[in-house]
């Protein structure tokens, strides 16, 4: 069995701006994501078994999305402000489409479509539990940074990776890459 989810990375040319701004979240309690390993997930497709990966594979062969042009822009949260769990960087671009096409592409698979809107971002940080004085202050340095522009990516490449939880935190897999046209 292998953990797997389907993404579209962040550039290298960003990992010292999300560094950057993590550096604002890093005295309150929260998990940060290495800059490296922060992406995009079209869909997360949990435990499979070493036998899918290839047939999964070649279904995202398929995928028919042009390469799309894309901005990193905003910090913001999940679910809410009041509840924050997730700090997200926005990212708006086609992603919506290429997201349907590969739902679309794995139906077959039985994974089941996301009970949420999708809602295209990458997580740069987990939340854990914050006391009510410090949410306010963690809300405040938010407010200060969810304006920021990182700048454009071009969105070309889509990728299957394997995901291993060890104690410092998920380390990442390509276990497939599929190059749009």
């Amino acid at each position: 069995m292998v953990r797997t989810f389907i993404s579209v990375d962040l550039p290298q040319e960003y990992h010292e701006n999300i560094s950057e701004i993590q550096s604002r979240l890093k005295n309150f309690n929260v998990k940060l994501l290495k800059p490296e390993f922060v992406h995009i997930t079209l869909k997360f497709l949990g435990e499979i078994d070493d036998d899918k990966v290839q047939k999964i594979s070649n279904s995202l062969d398929k995928i028919d999305c042009e390469p799309f042009n894309a901005t990193i822009a905003k910090v913001g949260v999940f679910p809410k402000p009041k509840y924050p769990k997730v700090v997200w960087l926005g990212v708006e671009g086609d992603f919506k489409t290429l997201h349907k096409n590969v739902e679309s592409l794995l139906k077959g698979f039985n994974f089941g479509e996301d009970n949420r809107k999708f809602s295209a971002h990458a997580t740069i940080a987990r939340v854990k539990r914050l006391p009510k004085k410090e949410k306010d202050l963690f809300l405040e340095t938010l407010d200060e940074i969810k304006d920021i522009e990182l700048g454009s990516m071009w969105v070309d490449t889509v990728k299957l990776k394997k995901s291993t939880l060890t104690h410092e935190g998920p380390i990442y897999e390509t276990l497939h890459k599929v190059k749009l046209k």
